[in-house]
């Protein structure tokens, strides 16, 4: 299929022309290589289990919190266990340490998948998540932590979308780099593994690309992953180029950057080009605005390609091969 090339400038011309002369035998071998990886580097595993904490050991009974007879053990704990929790949850509005325990319990039972089903038949899905809009930042992060284990299941995810602007809303509101932050980018990752549920997070694209300059290391890798699964959708093209991002975006691709952080930063930029390339070929050249992502990245290249093209001395494989797909000469239309 024939692909439209994006013109690179005449201050870049003279860059390139020493560097990519031995780096596009390299690029051309390494991209046919890598043609049949995919996209999403996130993976979506949607039955990954979590780790285990401590199961809370009391349910409500007439109005009051009792001991009971709960296993300590999340995987032992039945149906009756579970409902009782959620009955225990969804009572006692003013015990916040009752509800941090049961949240942390049903979090944990929901690490295993044969429990989804049973908590989202038992309502649990929509009691858990009034909790987001607690004040405590423990229980919310708690709530945010559960419901990141119920997303492993595809039937849970069509309830937890109701509740994604409230975790949207969390991650741009809460302190940078927080736990309720971390949380929140957890669950869109994996609300974000099929395209079912992008059109929710697309008003706060903005917000991770802002996320990808101030955050820290952690915050920037869950919001790559975020971003990446954005990417491989292509109907979310337009969108994320048209988003307002911060200049300072194009430091994620020096070769100083974490791994973990710039091969990801690679595959969004990567997944971006791919599909800009296709949307141009059939619908023709879009306006961008000056404060876009695509004008960053695509249109006053300087900055991101003199990068791109000390990447290709990277000592990582996986990393050249990203850098390959966008270093094409069909790309880029390089002077050599």
């Amino acid at each position: 299929m024939e692909r439209r090339v994006l013109a690179a400038g005449s201050v870049t011309r003279g860059l390139l022309g020493l560097a990519v002369g031995a780096g596009l035998c390299y690029c051309a071998y390494r991209a046919l290589a890598s043609k049949e990886k995919k996209k999403n580097v996130t993976g979506g595993r949607l039955l990954e289990k979590v780790s285990n904490m401590t199961a809370v050991q009391r349910v409500q009974s007439g109005g009051t919190v009792q001991i009971k007879n709960i296993p300590t053990s999340a995987s032992n704990l039945e149906p009756h266990h579970l409902k009782a929790l959620l009955e225990m949850l969804d009572s006692n509005a003013n015990d916040s340490s009752v509800q941090e325990q049961a949240l942390v319990t049903l979090c944990n039972s929901a690490a295993f998948s044969a429990n989804h089903d049973i908590i989202r038949n038992f309502n649990g899905i929509k009691i858990i998540g009034t909790f987001l809009l607690h004040p405590s930042l423990k229980i919310k992060t708690k709530a945010l932590n559960a419901l990141n284990n119920l997303s492993m299941n595809l039937q849970n995810q069509e309830q937890i979308k109701d509740f994604l602007y409230d975790v949207c809303n969390d991650i741009k509101s809460s302190s940078l780099n927080s736990e309720v932050q971390l949380a929140g980018l957890r669950l869109a990752i994996n609300m974000s593994v099929t395209n079912n549920y992008h059109d929710y997070l697309a008003d706060y694209i903005p917000c991770f690309f802002t996320l990808l300059v101030d955050g820290e290391e952690a915050t920037k890798i869950h919001t790559l992953k975020v971003l990446v699964n954005l990417s491989a959708n292509p109907s979310m093209t337009t969108v994320l180029l048209s988003s307002e991002a911060p200049s300072s975006l194009t430091n994620l691709f020096g070769s100083n950057t974490n791994r973990e952080i710039l091969i990801r930063a690679l595959t969004f930029a990567a997944n971006l080009s791919e599909n800009l390339d296709r949307q141009q070929h059939s619908d023709g050249q879009r306006h961008y605005e000056d404060y876009s992502l695509y004008a960053l990245l695509f249109r006053d290249q300087t900055v991101f390609q003199r990068n791109l093209v000390a990447l290709l001395q990277h000592p990582d494989k996986d990393i050249k091969e990203h850098v390959a797909r966008l270093l094409c000469p069909q790309k880029l239309n390089l002077a050599i």
